[in-house]
């Protein structure tokens, strides 16, 4: 965030009043964000419905702007909420009740993205490669998990806010946390030794 920069709560107070570019900063505050929790919660096979329940939370913030309330949750909660809602909303639509991940699409520019920590060409791929495995282990986590997940390592949510947005209390949050934090230290157990 810039210096001296409203905060979100301000920001969203003057959409409301009418501020158009209010809402052009929160959305590029939050944008890729938004995007990749809700890209991770529904796995890479589905860039298309992605795009389309961003785009629908948005909408929805954009709607709701005037009836937010800072008292009860910060924005980055309430956004959050709203997209795992539209996400969820879009699994019951789906009859969807047990995501897998596989590999593929943002697996695969997320690999693509990490910087190659040496000159050798060897190092990149066995770098790449890691990441690779990192970001299958996280999508091959169960829902909730994942989803906490995502909030916390990716979104900078705190486990307060992560609770509010799933509606559980704090001490399950800290459990769905720590189970996946188990989880992926034990799929990549292997991985880890192996590119050292």
């Amino acid at each position: 965030m810039e210096p001296d920069a409203p905060d979100d709560d301000a920001l969203l107070r003057a959409y409301a009043a009418g501020d158009a570019q209010a809402f052009a900063r929160l959305y590029d505050r939050y944008d890729a964000v938004s995007f990749n929790f809700i890209r991770r919660l529904l796995g890479p096979a589905q860039r298309e419905a992605a795009e389309d329940l961003h785009q629908e939370a948005w909408i929805a913030v954009s709607r709701n702007a005037a009836g937010f309330d800072a008292a009860r949750s910060s924005f980055a909660t309430w956004l959050f909420t709203i997209a795992r809602n539209k996400t969820f909303d879009h699994f019951r639509r789906q009859k969807v009740a047990v995501l897998a991940g596989g590999a593929g699409g943002w697996a695969e520019a997320a690999a693509m993205r990490v910087a190659d920590p040496g000159p050798s060409p060897l190092e990149a791929v066995q770098s790449r490669e890691l990441a690779q495995e990192i970001v299958e282990a996280v999508e091959a986590l169960p829902l909730e998990q994942r989803g906490t997940f995502v909030m916390f390592a990716d979104g900078g949510l705190s486990l307060e806010e992560i609770a509010a947005v799933t509606g559980v209390a704090m001490e399950t949050a800290k459990s769905r946390l720590r189970y996946a934090r188990a989880k992926l230290r034990q799929a990549l157990a292997g991985e880890r030794s192996a590119h050292v």
